[in-house]
């Protein structure tokens, strides 16, 4: 007899068994990996306020910019530290080909990150696709503000 899905759990909490063993050997490569990738400086990087901490957060990533707005997919949607973070603060900053460009985050939990990936770099969008686990796949689009609005500043650092 199977088990009864309890709606009140996150999307997560239901998928498959080998689902919790791949998200935590991903991310332990990906602490390692990411602590060199974001000092490249032709490395697309956001940066998030960290919830608890309230400092800067650097997590490479990969998407692309299309106008105004710039689109990735979190590959562990809800559970990536920094959707957690955008959650809290949705002001972001977005590294893109070295320079710095200040934004809003949105998290689109109604666009479809399958589609989306067709639409972002090859490479990332099958590296996404590889480590994701499941249907955890989550749409984020940062809405950068206009060119000078914000240059230089650094967000979530107090100093009062």
């Amino acid at each position: 007899m199977s088990k009864p899905s309890n709606p009140g759990n996150p999307p997560y909490a239901q998928k498959p068994p080998y689902a919790e063993k791949k998200y935590r050997a991903v991310t332990a490569v990906q602490r390692r990996l990411n602590a060199v990738l974001r000092r490249l400086p032709t490395q697309t990087v956001l940066e998030t306020t960290g919830r608890v901490s309230g400092l800067p957060r650097r997590t490479p990533v990969g998407g692309r910019r299309v106008g105004d707005s710039f689109w990735l997919v979190s590959e562990f949607g809800e559970r990536s530290q920094y959707v957690r973070n955008i959650r809290a603060d949705p002001r972001v900053r977005v590294r893109i080909r070295g320079r710095w460009h200040p934004g809003t985050a949105h998290l689109l939990a109604d666009d479809d990150p399958i589609t989306r990936l067709r639409r972002l770099p090859r490479f990332n969008s099958l590296a996404v696709r590889a480590m994701g686990v499941g249907t955890g796949l989550l749409t984020v689009r940062v809405d950068l503000e206009s060119e000078g609005a914000g240059e230089g500043a650094v967000i979530g650092v107090s100093h009062g």
